[in-house]
């Protein structure tokens, strides 16, 4: 397994130390080849079966690195299947594909999102779209399979850029624990109106949706928003709330899954406005507790949104999400029922199901060497 994964070998535990905790249970060993994180490795073994390799290059050398080290160890331990996060520059892609070559074993190339797509939010999405397509040219012959994590979006686009249907696997990668992340036996008081989860970056669309809040408040709906994350944005988009007069409460950590469920629960609706995504979590771990969504039409949100059941699509600009935001909060029995078919159309991301799907995927993969 050929990882983006910076935290775990350095003992912080996040996303995918907990998919590991689940998916080493469907194999008997898994390598995982780790970026450099630029602080010493302290964890080389998780989850009894699971195997930590830290590159000891920066990103020029990780494709050769990928493609020594994955040689040796496939040698050794007669690995069946190669899995290769690919995303940026796509080192991991490029030494993933040469590593398969060398050695017989299959590749899947997982392309979670492209940056700038649907809608590129800076020269560096456009830039970055460029390059996943140059990268998708090369690859679409030299991958067993790709994995996508969307049913629509993402297959779309790699068809149009010449994938064959028959290598497009589509394994969602949201996992969800519905014990925690659950509508609340008791109707919870809703504090807020609105509900932001994420890293306060750019292609966020953040200052839209603080847009969009100035427009309906013109309109005599004064809207309340909270913004749970870091980044480099956050002061920026602090600064224009006030300046627009925005009712916004800033929460930069929670410690705990279970306080994330309780500002989904507390909330009346959760917005995503990014200009690309691959899931985004946030918004599915937000409809399992009951919550409706309004989103632009990124990564799996088309596929849960679309007929309007348990939320709206929106546009990316102000005008079309404020639209939205009036659509969802002005009834409040419509909104109610949004939540219940928002609840359940989060039941398949079920943490253990979406991960043993994900698992059988890689098994049919490793069975192409075999067949």
């Amino acid at each position: 397994m050929v990882s983006g994964d910076r935290q775990v070998s350095i003992g912080e535990r996040g996303p995918f130390d907990s998919m590991q905790q689940e998916f080493s249970k469907h194999f008997e060993r898994i390598d995982v080849l780790c970026p450099n994180p630029g602080k010493p490795q302290t964890v080389s073994t998780m989850h009894g079966n699971v195997h930590l390799h830290v590159a000891p290059c920066g990103r020029l050398g990780t494709a050769r690195w990928i493609v020594n080290k994955g040689s040796g160890l496939i040698e050794e331990h007669k690995h069946e299947a190669i899995t290769s996060h690919d995303y940026g520059w796509f080192y991991n892609g490029l030494g993933s594909a040469q590593l398969s070559s060398r050695t017989g074993v299959p590749y899947l190339s997982e392309i979670h999102h492209v940056p700038g797509y649907p809608f590129a939010a800076d020269w560096r999405e456009r830039r970055d779209r460029i390059i996943a397509r140059a990268y998708l040219r090369f690859a679409r012959r030299r991958a067993a399979a790709f994995r996508v994590v969307n049913h629509k979006q993402m297959p779309d686009l790699l068809l149009r850029w010449g994938v064959p249907a028959a290598k497009i696997m589509v394994l969602p990668s949201v996992y969800l624990d519905l014990r925690v992340f659950c509508p609340s036996e008791s109707a919870p008081e809703k504090i807020y109106d609105l509900c932001f989860v994420g890293r306060m970056v750019s292609n966020k669309g953040i200052p839209h949706v603080l847009s969009a809040l100035k427009i309906l408040k013109g309109r005599d709906q004064d809207y309340s928003i909270v913004l749970v994350g870091r980044g480099p944005e956050r002061e920026r988009w602090q600064a224009q709330a006030r300046a627009l007069g925005v009712r916004a409460t800033w929460i930069e950590w929670v410690d705990r899954p279970e306080d994330l469920a309780q500002i989904y629960s507390q909330s009346r609706l959760v917005v995503c406005a990014s200009s690309c995504e691959g899931g985004p979590r946030f918004t599915v771990e937000a409809m399992a507790c009951g919550t409706p969504v309004v989103s632009t039409p990124v990564g799996v949100m088309w596929d849960l949104l679309a007929d309007g059941r348990c939320g709206r699509l929106t546009g990316f600009d102000p005008w079309s999400m404020a639209a939205a935001f009036s659509e969802c909060l002005l009834d409040e029995g419509v909104r109610l029922v949004m939540g219940q078919e928002a609840a359940r159309a989060a039941l398949p991301y079920e943490r253990a199901r979406a991960i043993a799907t994900y698992a059988d995927g890689v098994k049919a993969l490793a069975a192409m060497r075999q067949s």
